[in-house]
């Protein structure tokens, strides 16, 4: 049986991280719209603001990268299939294949293949992500594997580079600490 996952409350959620130093703050808030999930986060070491739209379970429908401008720098949408486009229309098929979004500057990227999979203990699935460097907004495809290693607790690995960090989870299926790179604030 799944040691289920709580549902966030229905008026949203606020979370917030500290880079491992304590010099920077990232802010993420939840809000139910539109049938499905809004991720807002702002960061301040690399002064981003990310929009994550999703659905009602979980699948990335739209991401936006916001650094120094009004309008989105980067703006990619997907049908949840593994079909990418950028939302002038071009199809990028560089991202055919990948199912979820991740930013190295963010734990909160590591919740949606969480949330999305409900892995039970001792499971593991490999996923296909879109890695968005926000510095050079250049997007990649990388390899990736979430393995539940315990009620709260996860391994992820880079199949690419064959990087591998274990760390908990609350009871949302949010990052508590990432060793070395975030604490929960």
């Amino acid at each position: 049986m799944t040691d289920a996952l709580t549902a966030f409350p229905a008026d949203g959620y606020t979370v917030r991280w500290r880079t491992w130093d304590h010099e920077h703050l990232e802010t993420v808030t939840l809000r139910w719209e539109n049938e499905g999930w809004t991720a807002t986060g702002e960061v301040g070491r690399e002064a981003v603001t990310y929009v994550v739209r999703l659905s009602a379970v979980w699948q990335v429908r739209q991401f936006l990268l916001f650094r120094d401008l009004p309008d989105p720098d980067l703006w990619l949408g997907t049908d949840g299939s593994g079909r990418w486009g950028e939302m002038n229309g071009a199809h990028r098929t560089d991202l055919d294949g990948c199912i979820d979004v991740d930013l190295a500057c963010t734990p909160f990227t590591n919740t949606l293949p969480i949330r999305r999979l409900q892995l039970e203990v001792g499971d593991a699935a490999d996923v296909t992500t879109a890695m968005i460097d926000v510095d050079t907004l250049g997007v990649v495809p990388v390899r990736q594997r979430y393995h539940r290693i315990g009620p709260r607790r996860y391994a992820y690995g880079n199949l690419d580079t064959g990087t591998e960090v274990e760390f908990d989870v609350d009871e949302y299926g949010l990052v508590h600490d990432l060793p070395d790179s975030f604490r929960r604030h």
